[in-house]
């Protein structure tokens, strides 16, 4: 049965299928425990910001082990990692859905981010490395859709599972979905000898200080940018983990630049698709992340809608999202990259522009179609960007380096988040508001609005400046970009590096 399924062709189909299912209950996982934080913080008797460490300590965690998780998946095989990750968060969701104490529940989080991050990189890996190289664009199209309905349906979900049956149920759910998503890989995804088919010995070991360095200057980083709006930039804590991420960066490009199988190889930054491609990815989220934060506080504690419709009016973005991310991905495989990440970064800006305009009495009618047009953008952006990106680098280093594109996507959104709230915070405070964004939750002062507005204004400008020079660097020519050349066999790709240069197309 494995075997045949391994020689179908419709193998491709068959692998997507049993990692969409993986990737579509992540991201839901996270939207619906958004919304049940709230009865959370309820259940335990505790605040909102204590709560919020089951989002920031899941989404840290992912972040700081991406990378060590890739290269695991390059040295041992994808589907295994893949395996192991399903089993951490199926263990982590019944250790939430059964936790007592608000602690347990926090490092039940933790657990399943490790989980998450396991499956994160080599998901994306697997369904890449089931299509030809001329699909590439296809295949993280269709990735992106997946994204893209769990986005939509994670919130709707989430609210329903805690109205019926109360929080726990949000972890509970999860348990099914990676099960089906575990079991579906394990039948269609042959394997057994990945780790004697990586080629040569320096790619025999893992990486453990680069891992150590790379995590812990992730960790403080991110440590660093969560906290400042609230300590203050210019403070002994966060100084301190500024210098940690300096201390630890430089010694993680210093060890990786010397050891003879690192865990990514910086060299890589050499190429120009890679080099080019990886920055505008990471500019593309760090100016589109804190719009689809800012603007549902916007609607709700503003305009006064309420939570429903502020999440209805994410939806008709998302689905542009969904809809855009696998149409221009395989248009790319035809037509080449640029015009389309050119494309997706000007819908981005034109997005982020209109919603720079938004005033203390706008109207839906002014949010929703900006709303559209910056997802539109992200997702016509996200397919060919990964693909030139990916074209880049040898097969037998795809697990790392969708790691790689995953981290640049998470970390973009982190910062743009934290830069967004400083600048918005910042001008609550010059204006002789309270500098939280908890003033405009609880509108304790009249005109507290409009000073959170006009924060907002200028957090959206400054998005701009970041997705102008992502434009910039997107529209600079690149190595060829026609089709990729043929690949191997879709099971023999999703299993085994091929040989060979980078297609440096």
């Amino acid at each position: 049965m494995i075997v045949s399924l391994a020689g179908s062709p419709r193998f491709k189909w068959y692998a997507f299928t049993a990692m969409a299912v993986g990737i579509f209950a992540s991201v839901v996982d996270h939207g619906s425990v958004g919304v049940a934080l709230p009865s959370i913080a309820t259940h335990f008797q505790t605040d909102i910001p204590s709560v919020q460490w089951l989002v920031i300590g899941f989404a840290m965690t992912i972040i700081a082990l991406l990378l060590p998780m890739g290269r695991l998946a390059d040295l041992i095989g994808a589907k295994r990692v893949f395996l192991m990750g399903a089993g951490v968060i199926i263990a982590g969701s019944v250790l939430a859905g059964t936790s007592t104490d608000l602690a347990v529940l926090i490092v039940a989080r933790i657990v399943q981010g490790a989980g998450a991050a396991m499956t994160q990189g080599t998901g994306m890996a697997i369904t890449i490395g089931a299509f030809p190289s001329s699909e590439r664009g296809k295949a993280i199209g269709l990735i992106m859709t997946m994204v893209g309905t769990g986005a939509v349906a994670g919130p709707a979900m989430g609210g329903f599972l805690v109205d019926a049956f109360g929080w726990r149920s949000v972890f509970f759910i999860t348990v099914p979905i990676f099960a089906a998503s575990a079991g579906l890989t394990a039948l269609v995804l042959p394997g057994g000898n990945e780790p004697r088919r990586v080629q040569g010995a320096n790619h025999s070991r893992f990486d453990w200080l680069g891992a150590f360095l790379s995590s812990s200057a992730l960790l403080a980083l991110l440590l660093g940018i969560s906290n400042a709006h609230r300590t203050g930039w210019t403070s002994p804590p966060i100084l301190a983990a500024s210098c940690a991420f300096v201390v630890l960066l430089a010694g993680f490009v210093w060890w990786e630049l010397r050891y003879s199988s690192p865990m990514l190889e910086l060299r890589l930054f050499r190429r120009r698709n890679f080099c080019l491609g990886v920055t505008a990815n990471y500019l593309m989220f760090m100016g589109s992340s804190a719009v689809l934060f800012m603007t549902p506080f916007y609607l709700q504690n503003v305009l006064e809608y309420s939570p429903s419709v502020a999440g209805l009016a994410v939806v008709p973005g998302a689905t542009c999202m969904a809809i855009l991310g696998p149409l221009s991905g395989r248009l790319s495989d035809r037509f080449g990259w640029r015009k389309f990440t050119v494309a997706g970064l000007m819908l981005s800006i034109t997005g982020v522009f209109i919603l720079s305009r938004l005033s203390a009495d706008s109207s839906l009618f002014h949010v929703i179609p900006a709303l559209m047009m910056t997802s539109s953008g992200m997702g016509t952006f996200y397919s060919p960007n990964s693909s030139s990106i990916l074209s880049a680098v040898e097969r037998e280093s795809h697990g790392v380096i969708s790691g790689l594109v995953n981290l640049i996507r998470n970390a973009g959104n982190v910062v743009s988040i934290a830069v967004a709230t400083a600048i918005v915070t910042a001008t609550m405070g010059s204006l002789g508001y309270e500098p939280s964004l908890d003033a405009v939750r609880n509108g304790s002062a009249e005109g507290v609005g409009a000073a959170f507005t006009i924060g907002l204004r200028y957090a959206f400008i400054t998005m701009m400046g970041s997705l102008l020079l992502a434009l910039f660097l997107s529209a600079l020519p690149t190595h060829r970009e026609g089709q990729a050349r043929p690949a191997p066999t879709p099971a023999e790709t999703v299993l085994r590096p091929a040989t060979g240069q980078a297609e440096e197309s």
